[in-house]
């Protein structure tokens, strides 16, 4: 089969690119964009690395073609930071709680995190674990990933949204 083009917003922009039907999101981000904050991981969709938001819900860009997002909007953990490149609130929420240890994981945890709060601004400890069950962390607990999302959230709500 032959590289067909794909447009696609992410981060906000516009983005072209050729991509060969087979080739998965996470590596169109990767190699096309170059865009290595979506860390490849088990490449079956269970560890959670690959988490990018795909027209405003959290998915796993292993299992999704590039050819699939043509003419969707997908955000990755770049697409967090502030517009000066700063780290967003949800990225300083995971440093300020100390969320984050070795960062493999980190990626797809904090943006499962956006999408959560973007669903539920005031989850309770629940909400969040259900939320964040589906990305594998092997460092951390998961305790201090429970108060960065719980901190996230008031500095959220106190922003107004």
């Amino acid at each position: 089969m032959k590289p067909r083009k794909i447009t696609l917003e992410v981060n906000g922009r516009v983005r072209s690119a050729t991509a060969e039907p087979r080739l998965t999101l996470l590596d169109f981000l990767r190699y096309a964009l170059n865009l290595t904050g979506t860390h490849m991981g088990c490449e079956h969709g269970v560890c959670g690395a690959c988490t990018v938001m795909f027209d405003g819900l959290a998915v796993r860009s292993c299992l999704i073609y590039a050819v699939q997002a043509d003419g969707h909007d997908v955000t990755t953990v770049e697409g967090l930071c502030n517009g000066d490149g700063t780290p967003g609130p949800i990225q300083e929420a995971f440093q300020d709680a100390h969320g984050l240890q070795c960062g493999y994981c980190t990626p797809g945890m904090l943006i499962s995190a956006q999408a959560l709060l973007q669903s539920t601004p005031d989850p309770s400890d629940d909400e969040i674990r259900e939320a964040l069950g589906g990305n594998l962390c092997r460092c951390t607990g998961y305790a201090q990933i429970i108060d960065a999302v719980r901190l996230a959230a008031v500095s959220f709500q106190g922003a107004g949204g």
